[in-house]
């Protein structure tokens, strides 16, 4: 048997992955998922499961009233089925002499980089002894604010901050469908190059039927990490042997190719939307200044025009262009009080460091 092609993955497995037709947990596709995971974990591959399905599972305890709230409705299921997520879960990879770890967490987790540190640390630990992580968002307690997108968004934070190979994205289609062309039937595309292909013109938005994500955004953080380094696959989870098909390098669904890999505080920058303390605007020339494949530039006073909110050192903060669009993520290297006093004034040093800044494309 051939040596696998990753040695360090994140598999994210979706909802409609492992619930049937009613919403409810398919043990089927859950042993089949396990017995693939065991087998490459077998072969030295560290494995990270971000797994939906906790809502699912509650579906298959209680029965809710008519009249709840969507809110309540969802952490009633969720606080309840992720039991016996959990459970199914290691019951199975106790069946092939592994162990699991159920690791659950919001949005307010990441804000902050000893916060995210922390997370590192527990999941490399976890790694290190052999245990499968079994990550999930904690629906209980999540709500507007604090919650992720979708386990998409948490599953591609975990992959960047984890430093992987690879990152899996399991749902129930096949791969990215070229939707470009009305006159044919839609294939899968193979791969895609970031660099050079853009991948809104092959998809349609859409929700998943159980599930938060949809396929845009499952593209938006494959289209980040791979320009992290990191390997993106997209594929359908309920096919037979998916995971050792990827992993024995056979093509199927549909591949992100990485660019140079990009480590350190801006992968945690990255990721930071919605956790921002505050925000600044800036004009045409400090956005194209920035946006300067000749020469890395930070961030300098004289291209700030104004300040929004309230910051301080260490602070993440949101950099707007004139027209209020976000165009990326930074570190303050001081508070808005100090960035108000020097507005416009050159000689200055930088409010964002280039190490510590992130651009969205």
């Amino acid at each position: 048997m051939q040596d696998p092609l990753y040695r360090k993955v994140v598999v994210k497995v979706g909802t409609n992955v492992i619930t049937n037709s009613q919403g409810k947990l398919d043990l089927q596709i859950l042993k089949e998922l396990v017995s693939q995971v065991s087998e490459l974990r077998n072969q030295g591959v560290e494995i990270l499961l971000v797994s939906s399905g906790a809502v699912g599972a509650g579906r298959s305890i209680i029965g809710l009233p008519a009249g709840l709230s969507p809110v309540a409705a969802r952490q009633v299921l969720s606080s309840t089925g992720q039991i016996r997520l959990i459970n199914t879960y290691a019951d199975l990879f106790e069946q092939h002499g592994l162990k699991t770890a159920q690791i659950l967490v919001t949005k307010s987790d990441f804000r902050d980089r000893l916060h995210y540190l922390n997370i590192r640390t527990c999941l490399a630990s976890l790694l290190d002894h052999e245990i499968i992580p079994v990550i999930n968002e904690n629906d209980a307690v999540s709500v507007t604010e604090l919650m992720f997108t979708d386990n998409d968004e948490l599953s591609g934070m975990i992959a960047s901050m984890m430093h992987v190979d690879a990152y899996i994205i399991l749902s129930h289609v096949d791969g990215l469908f070229d939707m470009s062309r009305k006159d044919s039937t839609p294939n899968v595309i193979s791969t895609i190059d970031i660099a050079t292909e853009h991948f809104h013109q092959y998809i349609k938005p859409g929700k998943s039927e159980f599930g938060r994500g949809g396929m845009l955004t499952k593209c938006h953080i494959a289209h980040k990490l791979a320009r992290f380094g990191i390997t993106v696959h997209i594929a359908n989870g309920r096919t037979s042997g998916i995971l050792l098909d990827i992993l024995n390098g056979k093509k199927v669904g549909t591949r992100f190719t990485p660019q140079k890999p990009v480590y350190g505080r801006k992968r945690w920058i990255a990721h930071s939307e919605g956790l921002e303390k505050g925000a600044v605007t800036i004009n045409a020339g400090a956005e194209t200044a920035l946006r300067s494949q000749e020469r890395a530039n930070s961030l300098l006073p004289v291209g700030i025009e104004s300040v929004i909110g309230s910051f301080f050192k260490g602070d993440i903060i949101k950099i707007c262009s004139e027209n209020g669009k976000a165009i990326g993520y930074g570190m303050a290297q001081y508070s808005s009080e100090k960035t108000k006093e020097l507005l416009g004034k050159k000689g200055e040093k930088p409010l964002i460091h280039y190490d510590y800044l992130y651009l969205m494309p």
